[in-house]
């Protein structure tokens, strides 16, 4: 991975500490994130929210989970009855084809998840962030939910990446890996998502309110574009 800059650490440390402060204030709060949620429970919810709003999940996602209870009941589901009850979230179609062969290798697997990073990415829907989902929020390991939407929060605040496809850069890698390498890395990255969500908008952020403005890239060269 990419070095990050040494000037970068009061920064980065500046960036952690304000979204930390605003998400105790403004942070949601999903049955996901709660500390009875299970495993099976926590990784049905990163394959649900897919592709779909937290809030849209949170609607379906309890009676979801009471027709679905573990993966031991989830493998004994047809696609079709699948394709039924995913209906409401949309794509339900590709969604239904991917979680019933989710919950296929997860039969094999007698409901175990491995414990080893690069064979969770072998399972069907399990790409980089699934398998990141499932070292932070199973195996409480600092990893990164790098998605679209923390990725658009750390480019506007540290600048952007070099590559395409956030996967493969180190930049954004190296970065992501740093700011949630904390002793509660869960609540980093749900702060990181939760901020991105009700402030740093993919349209029209809401940049004059945001905490950490004074050092944000993006804010500064909006505000000079501004004044030309």
């Amino acid at each position: 991975m990419a070095k990050l800059k040494k000037t970068w650490e009061g920064k980065i440390e500046f960036f952690r500490s304000n979204i930390l402060q605003w998400f105790k204030i403004k942070g949601r709060h999903f049955p996901w994130r709660n500390r009875s949620a299970t495993g099976y429970e926590k990784i049905m919810a990163e394959v649900l929210l897919q592709r779909t709003k937290a809030e849209t999940v949170a609607r379906f996602y309890p009676g979801i989970l009471k027709k679905y209870p573990n993966w031991k009941r989830l493998g004994t589901a047809a696609i079709e009855e699948l394709e039924v009850d995913l209906r409401p979230l949309g794509l339900y179609k590709q969604r239904a084809k991917r979680v019933f062969q989710l919950a296929g290798e997860m039969k094999k697997r007698k409901g175990r998840l491995p414990g080893n990073y690069e064979e969770i990415k072998t399972i069907p829907m399990f790409g980089q962030y699934i398998a990141n989902a499932v070292m932070l929020l199973v195996y409480e390991k600092p990893y990164p939910l790098l998605d679209v939407n923390m990725s658009r929060v750390l480019e506007r605040f540290f600048g952007p990446r070099d590559m395409s496809d956030t996967r493969y850069d180190p930049y954004l890698q190296d970065l992501a890996y740093k700011l949630v390498d904390v002793p509660e890395p869960k609540v980093i990255n749900w702060a990181i998502l939760d901020f991105a969500a009700a402030v740093c908008k993919a349209r029209k952020p809401a940049c004059e309110e945001c905490p950490i403005n004074v050092k944000c890239k993006f804010y500064r060269e909006k505000r000079k574009v501004k004044r030309s």
